[in-house]
């Protein structure tokens, strides 16, 4: 399981990132949230939708919680934690410094995530209790920082 997990982790962050390559530099509809200064663009709800779709084909009995569309409840043990854009403002102005993050949680803990900036080519994976890999180097992290509190 651990395995088809973090198969499924990269596959939607990097199919993700090439929706945000792809478009990035481009022309999309842009508007915001109901705080002003939180951006939404066309490119974080394609993303958003890929990775589900990347999820949902792996594990469709998985809860997901996303920041676009809010939370996707299934009576699952495991939830996935989406931010499709992590860096909207800067993606939105052309400024490379902008990730795909996607965590997942395992009876509320996270036990696995990524974060993946696909212009700058960098790839952070973390696995509760493992060596973090980073874009070809091992650094050792004592725990994987929840992304929920990035939602909250």
């Amino acid at each position: 399981m651990n395995l088809q997990l973090k198969r499924t982790l990269t596959e939607a962050a990097h199919e993700s990132g090439k929706i945000l390559a792809k478009n990035f530099g481009g022309k999309y509809k842009i508007s915001s949230k109901v705080v002003v200064s939180n951006l939404v663009t066309e490119i974080d709800l394609r993303s958003e939708k890929k990775i589900i779709s990347v999820i949902r084909k792996a594990f469709p009995d998985h809860s997901i919680l996303t920041e676009e569309s809010g939370e996707l409840i299934k009576d699952s043990e495991y939830q996935w934690i989406i931010d499709p854009i992590d860096g909207t403002v800067n993606y939105a102005h052309g400024i490379p410094l902008t990730c795909v993050s996607i965590a997942i949680e395992k009876k509320g803990e996270v036990i696995m995530g990524v974060v993946f900036n696909p212009m700058g080519r960098e790839y952070f994976l973390q696995k509760k209790g493992r060596e973090h890999f980073s874009t070809g180097r091992r650094y050792l992290f004592r725990k994987i920082p929840t992304l929920r509190n990035h939602f909250l």
